[in-house]
């Protein structure tokens, strides 16, 4: 599979088993996110991987919390985003509702974290994580391990950051939870280029879309 075949055949996976996956692997998909560029190379993600049912389970209350007040409400309100039908929209809110009571059970969990931000973190404090994230994601999709990246737990950031036991200084930003994929991995469902893109002017077509 080559990588533009990769990205797009890489849905969210978030029904996964609970069968132990090979640190190797883990270690293949870390190595990956490390690949990924940051600000200045600077270099300031740490990654904690999570095995230990009892921090899973701390940490997936908070998780639920937010759930429960505000993804669910959500999902019953918005409509479908660009390229997805109501039908399959309401089975990516089964998946999540799904993700949601079993967190805890997805055998490793890679938290993707920054040392040393500003607290609250600056609007371009993602720029230095979010690629690493995106390349684990991706290096999953190859090793033929479903994962999805969620961020629900900033929520509830200081009261998931003490569950993970993360030092002053270092703040979480996202949340991997890695696993063997229960169903079959598929094409990803995204807007045409000529609904996102434009060429030189805001609203102008795209020419080559």
């Amino acid at each position: 599979m080559d990588l533009f075949e990769t990205m797009e055949n890489c849905r969210a996976m978030r029904r996964l088993k609970p069968d132990p996956v090979p640190d190797h692997l883990i270690a293949r998909i870390l190595q990956a996110g490390t690949c990924a560029p940051s600000g200045g190379n600077a270099q300031t993600w740490r990654f904690l991987v999570v095995k230990d049912r009892k921090i899973k389970e701390a940490v997936a209350v908070w998780y639920k919390k937010a759930y429960d007040e505000i993804i669910g409400p959500r999902y019953s309100t918005v409509a479908p985003p660009p390229g997805v039908s109501p039908e399959k929209f309401k089975r990516q809110h089964d998946a999540v509702h799904y993700l949601t009571d079993h967190f805890a059970e997805a055998p490793v969990w890679i938290v993707a974290c920054l040392q040393s931000a500003t607290n609250p973190p600056g609007p371009g404090a993602g720029a230095s994580i979010y690629p690493a994230v995106q390349n684990m994601v991706l290096a999953c999709r190859a090793l033929g391990l479903g994962t999805t990246l969620t961020n629900r737990h900033m929520f509830y950031q200081k009261e998931v950051d003490a569950a993970l036991g993360l030092p002053e200084g270092v703040i979480s930003f996202a949340i991997l939870p890695i696993g063997y994929p229960m169903g079959k991995f598929g094409p990803v469902k995204r807007a045409p280029l000529d609904a996102v893109v434009y060429q030189d002017k805001w609203g102008a077509p795209y020419r080559a879309a």
